[in-house]
């Protein structure tokens, strides 16, 4: 049965009940767990929350009807569980070996200030078509919508390759558990000729959205200490130099502070055409909701007044934010002392082509070097990930998701690169350099992944996995053409650098 025959109206009735009567009543559950990637919860295997979070998927997952379909929690020693979900391909598909790979994840970022009085990271709340809390956008949905996909195509008989699902538990950590669960499960990931991962953005919830580059990422913390304790700054300043200003002299080195250009060469890249006239064709259709959708205070202007070039430097460019700080007191309790030392996190976006590992040395050579007045300098490397630029998309697949937009939206699909990482996407293309990639996702304006008031918008989530269904039932038309890719490579091999966390 071609794709042709599959009937859009029906699929997505099919789709949204199962969001109503299914899936958004399980994404509750799930955003009640405190399920706290290992980065910033160090117990995790003591407090249970991983786990809780893995049973409630696993339960849902194995309840569906889905013949042939096995669920399997696979744990190595010493790392986070990972949700391996295997879906045979359908009697008529025709696809040999080849599959599709569908990723997402489960893992959260911490709570984070600032949440409104009704709201919580933990405290799931409808309001409208928004579900507010913290991992069902970013992306405690993807397993849900992955099985409801291929659930889907079935209810149609409509064919489809084997599909694979993974779903990792360290993501927001920087995914270093899954290059080893990549190379346990070689055998039985087989040779994906298609990804689809479901944890990027969507410039706006009208049409679907499909990333083409991802940065990466260098940072870490840089400790400046000048005494061994503090001391009366009444008696000290003017003779013992300032330890942040140290530290903001050698921000300085890398960043102009009143542009924020980086001033580092190495740590920038040349913008390919494509991605150049990509970023026009975005601007044009987002228009200030370039920047609008961001909190900006009353009377706050962007860092620039040509909207693509903003949609470059949130893309393509690199660019320095302060996370984090350490060694000062809070405003009550700051007492007339000069501090002995200072601290920050620093968090460097980079070029999707610019190495994390070579940005990551740049950066400790450019911050180490002559510290100032013998000043003891650290920097302590937690990241170093080398982002991400898509291959170029083979015809089939560029329609499949245009005809999905259309069919489901009502809108022509777009393609924008983003400006967070997202470490499998490196991984993959490694692993697999035959395959095609779909990456697209739900975190849309104002649903502020990471910060308070994260939502997922769920006509979103329920569209954008009707859009898979359609490009799945594609993969398999194309597949048995022949056009799916040129030979995908096993699983398995050797995986070149770390990575950052999204």
């Amino acid at each position: 049965m071609d794709t042709a025959q599959i009937d859009a109206p029906s699929l997505q009735n099919f789709v949204a009940e199962k969001w109503d009567d299914e899936i958004v009543p399980q994404l509750v559950e799930y955003i009640r767990i405190p399920n706290k990637s290992p980065m910033f919860d160090s117990d995790w295997v003591a407090h249970g929350y991983m786990d809780d979070a893995v049973k409630l998927m696993e339960r849902w997952a194995s309840a569906q009807n889905v013949p042939g379909m096995q669920v399997e929690v696979v744990r190595l020693d010493g790392r986070t569980p990972l949700i391996f979900v295997e879906i045979p391909a359908s009697a008529d598909a025709g696809t040999g070996d080849d599959c599709v790979l569908l990723y997402g994840h489960l893992d959260k970022q911490p709570e984070m200030t600032g949440w409104d009085d009704d709201l919580g990271p933990w405290t799931p709340v409808i309001k409208g078509d928004k579900l507010y809390g913290r991992g069902g956008a970013d992306d405690g949905y993807a397993l849900f919508g992955s099985i409801a996909a291929v659930q889907a195509l079935r209810a149609q008989g409509i064919p489809h390759a084997r599909c694979v699902v993974m779903i990792e538990a360290c993501e927001e950590s920087g995914s270093y558990d899954l290059p080893a669960y990549v190379d346990h499960l070689a055998a039985r990931i087989g040779k994906p000729s298609l990804v689809v991962c479901l944890d990027s953005g969507c410039g706006n919830y009208d049409q679907l959205w499909c990333t083409t580059s991802l940065r990466g990422l260098a940072g870490g913390n840089l400790t400046v200490n000048v005494l061994n304790e503090g001391v009366h700054s009444g008696d000290a300043s003017g003779v013992v130099p300032s330890s942040f200003r140290v530290l903001r002299a050698l921000l300085s080195r890398i960043e102009d502070e009143n542009t924020g250009r980086i001033l580092l060469d190495g740590l920038h890249a040349e913008i390919p055409a494509d991605r150049l006239a990509q970023a026009r064709k975005c601007s044009e259709v987002l228009g200030t909701a370039v920047f609008d959708k961001f909190p900006f205070l009353d009377g706050m202007t962007p860092m620039h007044s040509d909207l693509t070039e903003l949609v470059l430097n949130r893309t393509w460019r690199p660019a320095l934010s302060i996370t984090g700080a350490d060694g000062m007191p809070s405003l009550s309790s700051a007492g007339n002392v000069l501090r002995p030392f200072t601290a920050l996190k620093l968090s460097l976006r980079l070029p999707p082509t610019v190495d994390g590992k070579q940005a990551g040395e740049l950066l400790k050579q450019t911050l180490l070097r002559d510290p100032p007045y013998g000043a003891r300098v650290s920097l302590e490397l937690e990241k170093a990930s080398t982002g991400w630029n898509a291959p170029t998309m083979v015809p089939w697949l560029e329609k499949a998701i245009d005809d999905g937009s259309r069919a489901y939206f009502g809108q022509p699909a777009m393609y924008m690169g983003e400006g967070g990482t997202i470490p499998f996407m490196g991984m993959l293309g490694e692993k697999f350099p035959g395959a095609q990639f779909m990456i697209t996702g739900v975190l849309g304006p104002h649903s502020n992944a990471h910060g308070p008031n994260e939502f997922l918008h769920i006509p979103m989530g329920k569209r954008v996995t009707a859009c898979v269904a359609k490009v799945i039932a594609e993969h398999r038309n194309a597949s048995v053409r022949g056009e799916t890719t040129g030979v995908a490579a096993h699983a398995g091999g050797e995986h070149h650098g770390s990575h950052g966390c999204c």
